[in-house]
């Protein structure tokens, strides 16, 4: 059969074995999940394992402040993304249609902070909220959180792109320029808007350093830092941490499925824009 006559593009004979490579490291991680200690610790290592356990499950829900985590790292990241979906398209809007003296040179100094590494701002920012009195809190990891200047650029090479003759049309119905951003500008940007929303969570989600800074109660802590209390200088209860990645894994996962298509839809749009 010729490639011509496959019910599917060429391209899947690549991609397929692309997808099955890079989907591997999930896949020992959800089957080593379901292990034991001593099967994990095996060699050579367990591939298809005699046996199921939910030891590693068990030891999540009942021996640690699991949930407490998982609710944290949810007030978090769902409350950075809402922020970030409704400051950013502020901004940018403002960026993208208002002329304000300054506006060229401000818009240049935002993007230069995103040059900046992490490790130059972490004792300022913990000072900041130091003195805000929001270290070991959850506003400690909210609040540094609320807008980023990505977001900003983002949404505003997308506003830059629809014809403003939509605005002037609202303009003359009597909307205000607030009305014209959420009435008109918002509906079409949601592909972007979907984007920011999938990679802002993310980033918050799988954030390490800077809880690990900012936080010293095991009251606060988020996933990613309560699953380090499993690791220890002596023993590591790999069947617990493979338990608990699985389900730190999965609300990411989730999120990315569920926004699969507005988030290619952008990435398309993007490409074919530029």
């Amino acid at each position: 059969m010729s490639l011509r006559r496959l019910p599917f593009s060429p391209w899947h004979l690549v991609l397929a074995p692309m997808a099955l490579l890079f989907a591997l490291p999930l896949l020992w991680l959800l089957v080593t999940s379901f292990m034991s200690d001593a099967q994990i610790n095996r060699f050579p290592p367990t591939i298809v394992p005699d046996s199921l356990h939910l030891t590693g499950y068990d030891y999540v829900f009942t021996n640690a402040q699991f949930p407490r985590w998982f609710l944290n790292s949810t007030i978090v990241a769902c409350t950075v993304v809402v922020s970030n979906l409704v400051l950013c398209s502020l901004s940018a809007y403002a960026f993208a249609r208002m002329r304000f003296r300054g506006a060229t040179a401000l818009f240049a100094l935002m993007l230069a902070t995103l040059v900046i590494p992490f490790q130059l701002t972490m004792i300022p920012t913990f000072l900041i909220m130091k003195e805000l009195g929001l270290i070991n809190s959850l506003g400690a990891l909210i609040v540094p959180g609320l807008v980023s200047a990505f977001g900003i650029f983002l949404l505003r090479q997308f506003f830059l792109a629809l014809p403003p003759e939509l605005e002037d049309a609202a303009r003359i119905d009597g909307c205000s320029r607030l009305g014209v951003l959420v009435k008109v500008l918002l509906p079409l940007a949601r592909p972007a808007l979907t984007t920011l929303a999938v990679l802002t969570f993310l980033t918050t989600w799988n954030d390490l350093a800077w809880p690990l800074i900012a936080i010293n109660s095991s009251e606060h802590y988020t996933l990613q830092l309560g699953l380090t209390t499993f690791q220890g200088q002596h023993r590591t209860l790999w069947s617990a941490l493979m338990a608990g990645n699985v389900l730190t894994t999965a609300p990411v996962v989730i999120a990315f499925l569920l926004a699969q298509r507005t988030f290619i839809q952008s990435l398309t749009w993007s490409a074919v824009k530029g």
